[in-house]
C-alpha cells in the first residue's frame, strides 16, 4: 500500500529544502513569497532572517504555540513509523537515516515554533487556506506550495486543486508547486485534468527536474504563470 496518513499532519521543512525544491535562485528570493500551506515549516523563519520579505498561510495558524507543539509531539511517531515502514519509497541521500530525518525536521519545526509568536505578531503568519486566499490580487511575486496539492490526491479533489491553484495564480506571478507525487508515491491522477483546465484558461505551465529528491521519484517542481 506505501506510505499513507488518514488526514493532513503539520509536517515541517527547512530553509535549505524549500530553496532546493522550488529551485530558488538569489533572484526568486528578492520577491515577496506566500507560502500557501507552510505548516510548522522553518522557510519563513529562517528567509526572514537572512532579510527576505515571506508570508506563509495556514489553518494551523489558529492555534497557540504550545498546541501547535503537541499537535507536532502527536504527528512525529505517526510519520516516523510510516517512513520506517517504507523506507524503500525514499532517497537516502543527503538525509541517510530514519532517525537522521527525525532529527531534520524537528529542528525546522523548533526554528518555526521559536519564530511563530513574533512572526504572527508582523503579520507573516497567516490564518487561512486555500482554496481561498485572503490577500488582494498580485500581491506577491511568488506563491509555493510544498507537499499539499497533489501529495495530499486522496483527501482532495481535483477541482480543489484547480481553484487552489487558480486563487494562487490571482494572489501571485508565478506559481510553484512541489511534489506531483501522491502520498503513495504515484503520480497524482489529478494532475492530467488540472493540467488540462489551467491550459484552457489560458495558463503556462513547466515542469523542472530540481536537485531535490527525498520521496523516490519526486524530483519534479511544476511551475505556473499567466500566458
Amino acid at each position: 500500500m506505501g506510505f499513507t496518513l488518514d488526514k493532513i499532519v503539520p509536517w515541517g521543512r527547512s530553509y535549505h529544502e524549500y530553496v532546493n525544491m522550488f529551485a530558488l535562485g538569489e533572484a526568486d528570493l528578492q520577491h515577496r513569497i506566500l507560502g500557501c500551506g507552510d505548516g510548522p515549516a522553518s522557510f519563513n523563519a529562517q528567509l526572514t532572517e537572512r532579510g527576505g520579505d515571506v508570508v506563509s498561510l495556514d489553518p494551523i495558524y489558529a492555534f497557540g504555540r504550545a498546541q501547535i507543539q503537541t499537535r507536532i509531539a502527536e504527528t512525529y511517531p505517526v510519520v516516523m513509523a510510516q517512513t520506517f515502514k517504507n523506507q524503500d519509497n525514499f532517497v537516502w541521500d543527503s538525509i541517510t537515516s530514519v532517525e537522521q530525518l527525525g532529527q531534520i525536521r524537528m529542528s525546522a519545526m523548533a526554528l518555526f515554533l521559536a519564530d511563530f509568536e513574533a512572526g504572527q505578531q508582523a503579520g507573516r503568519y497567516v490564518t487561512g487556506e486555500l482554496p481561498s486566499l485572503p490577500f488582494p490580487d498580485q500581491s506577491f511575486g511568488l506563491a509555493l506550495s510544498s507537499h499539499f496539492l497533489f501529495l495530499y490526491s486522496d483527501h482532495l479533489s481535483a477541482e480543489f486543486h484547480i481553484q487552489a491553484l487558480l486563487d494562487m495564480l490571482r494572489v501571485a506571478k508565478e506559481v510553484r508547486v512541489f511534489p506531483l507525487l501522491s502520498l503513495n508515491g504515484s503520480p497524482s491522477p489529478h494532475l492530467p485534468i488540472v493540467k488540462a483546465k489551467l491550459a484552457e484558461q489560458g495558463f503556462n505551465s513547466e515542469e523542472r527536474r530540481v536537485d531535490y529528491e527525498f520521496q523516490r521519484g519526486g524530483n519534479t517542481l511544476w511551475v505556473l504563470k499567466p500566458s
